[in-house]
């Protein structure tokens, strides 16, 4: 089969297409034709050696995959040949940029019906980070009002919409490219962080603030003091520190996603009952993820990408 690897860390250069064998599920897993492949700016920073995760040489990228059974290993229960699937793979295994990946049956999950099974593969980890920092870190209820920086990514869109529909009013700030598709998601109000101070913007105090950019830590800290006594900070960078504010009883903690069947199956159940949107996506062949990483290195990597292995 066809797969991206790399043979060892560096620039995007030592991304290449080799030709490997199909690979067995072992006992507990599945193999899966691969339909998609999710591309996340972890994998370039896996592929580096600037993310602290091990991986074993040559290496698989893309942990995010939409896919159909296509065998079983031994005790794998509830899930059957062609069943199709989506899930948040182990990071430190071989991902799903190949014609064929094994993952363990207990991270996926039934597939959405109501949208394709690539535009699928663009749900998993990242609509967990989105669910986690807002659920598990910040504990959002309905009423509360959040201040979401940078919603205007991947994770932003389904933060917006997770917290939408969890009854609290979103303020998020977005450039000017990507205001129309933060307020679809459900922002009540759209800040443009490209012009004009975003303290003033707010205004009144939020009860939770959620950083998804790679801000300055001095800005960090200043919209700090939006969030009210005894809020909550929350923060995807997890390269740079999320401050608190101990005096005011703030709280604050970086999220590290982690699968989660029960979530995940919750946000395909959400997104099939028109709760939550999937943002579209890109597609890319096996050989267009060198283009990708470079992308994503250079800074001019738009929207949600995705790795369909025409080849096959």
């Amino acid at each position: 089969m066809k797969a991206v690897r790399f043979h060892q860390q560096g620039d995007p250069s030592v991304l290449v297409l080799d030709d490997i064998e199909v690979p067995a599920p072992a006992s507990g897993q599945v193999r899966l034709r691969v339909t998609a492949a999710g591309f996340n700016q972890a994998d370039t920073g896996m592929r580096a050696g600037t993310l602290p995760i091990p991986v074993s040489l040559p290496h698989i990228p893309g942990y995010d995959v939409a896919g159909v059974v296509d065998a079983l290993g031994d005790g794998v229960e509830g899930l059957a040949i062609g069943d199709t699937v989506i899930g948040f793979l182990p990071m430190d295994t071989d991902g799903a940029a190949a014609e064929y990946a094994v993952a363990p049956a207990d991270v996926l999950v039934p597939a959405p019906t109501s949208v394709s099974l690539v535009e699928a593969a663009a749900i998993p980890s990242v609509g967990l980070t989105a669910w986690q920092a807002l659920f598990e870190q910040a504990h959002l209820e309905e009423g509360q009002r959040i201040l979401i920086v940078g919603a205007g990514g991947t994770v932003g869109g389904y933060a917006v919409g997770l917290a939408a529909d969890a009854g609290a009013t979103v303020l998020a700030t977005a450039s000017p490219r990507s205001a129309a598709a933060v307020e679809a998601a459900g922002a009540a109000q759209v800040i443009d962080h490209t012009s004009g101070s975003v303290q003033e913007a707010v205004g009144e105090e939020v009860d939770v603030l959620l950083n998804l950019a790679p801000i300055d830590p001095a800005e960090f800290v200043s919209l700090v003091s939006l969030v009210r006594d005894g809020g909550v900070v929350v923060s995807t960078t997890a390269w740079m520190p999320a401050p608190a504010d101990e005096e005011r009883g703030v709280t604050s903690s970086v999220v590290f996603v982690r699968s989660d069947r029960e979530q995940l199956t919750h946000l395909v159940e959400l997104v099939d009952a028109g709760g939550l949107a999937v943002p579209e996506v890109r597609t890319v062949s096996l050989s267009g993820v060198r283009a990708v990483h470079e992308e994503s290195g250079a800074g001019t990597l738009r929207g949600k990408v995705v790795v369909v292995p025409t080849e096959a």
